[in-house]
């Protein structure tokens, strides 16, 4: 058993299978969700339950955070019971949420008055990549604090990388989920000529996964298209989210625009459904 107690905070798609690999690796886990459902069925596998981020904070030495935006950081953070309400010095709190990298750069200074330290540590990944600890974890902040929790994220991600001081983390990750919008809507339109043309899906994804076009989104994705199957890995709604973000950023190539576009039209009615729905959003359209 590791002796560093671990807090987890946001047990979602991605929260879950995270903390579970923590758990794996022998670190005593203490966990606080919004739905109680998903805290108990991590009790049932051990372990213990926060019924704040307040009381996590307090009893914890390591405090992950993984929830969806802005919104849900203020509230983890600034609640009645948040983080920052447990006024206790020496602990290091790790946001690999998806956030802006203004709030990280404010919540450091926050913490660092307290006396603890701030690091973000975005993921690249989707929940296959978290269920085999297979994640790429770009991290802003001081370098001396992400050298005493490597060890840690070793567990989550295939690669831990040190980007910047506070706020990096967070740009390199809008800068790849930039791409991966990108990536979605290409594959998508790709698939869709490729079908106005007589070409079956299943042939235009064996050429393009044996190409030099092919990688891990591709197949995945391209298995996707074929089986119909637009349940949320990653969800529309997220990428178009972060699209915002990195559109807040300064974000302005002529491609990206495209796609930030398309992505803001389709969150109305495919948001819910997995990136790759924007093949959907892309065929309705072009019957309008």
């Amino acid at each position: 058993m590791n002796e560093v107690k671990i807090g987890w905070v946001g047990l979602g798609t991605m929260g879950m299978p995270m903390a579970k690999q923590l758990m794996k690796a022998g670190y005593l886990v203490s966990a606080y969700n919004r739905s109680q459902e998903k805290v108990n069925a991590l009790v049932l596998q051990g372990a213990h339950e926060a019924l704040s981020p307040e009381e996590l904070l307090r009893n914890t030495d390591v405090i992950f955070v993984m929830v969806s935006d802005d919104v849900a950081i203020q509230e983890i953070f600034g609640g009645n019971e948040g983080l920052l309400k447990a006024h206790v010095s020496g602990k290091i709190i790790v946001n690999m949420s998806t956030v802006s990298p203004k709030i990280s750069e404010k919540l450091a200074i926050l913490c660092q008055n307290q006396g603890n330290s701030y690091l973000d540590a975005p993921v690249s990944g989707s929940v296959k990549q978290a269920l085999d600890g297979q994640l790429v974890i770009m991290v802003g902040g001081d370098e001396t604090v992400y050298e005493k929790i490597k060890p840690i994220l070793e567990h989550l991600g295939k690669l831990s990388l040190w980007i910047g001081s506070n706020g990096a983390g967070n740009r390199a990750k809008l800068a790849m989920n930039t791409l991966l919008g990108l990536y979605a809507q290409g594959l998508a339109e790709s698939v869709l000529f490729a079908n106005s043309k007589g070409i079956r899906t299943e042939d235009l994804m064996a050429l393009i996964n044996n190409s030099a076009l092919g990688n891990v989104f591709t197949r995945i994705k391209g298995d996707a298209i074929m089986a119909e199957d637009y349940q949320a890995a990653f969800a529309l709604k997220h990428i178009a989210k972060d699209l915002r973000l990195a559109k807040a950023e300064g974000m302005s190539g002529r491609l990206a625009k495209v796609s930030y576009d398309t992505f803001q039209k389709a969150e109305a009615e495919f948001g819910q459904e997995d990136i790759i729905a924007v093949l959907k959003y892309s065929q309705k359209a072009d019957k309008i």
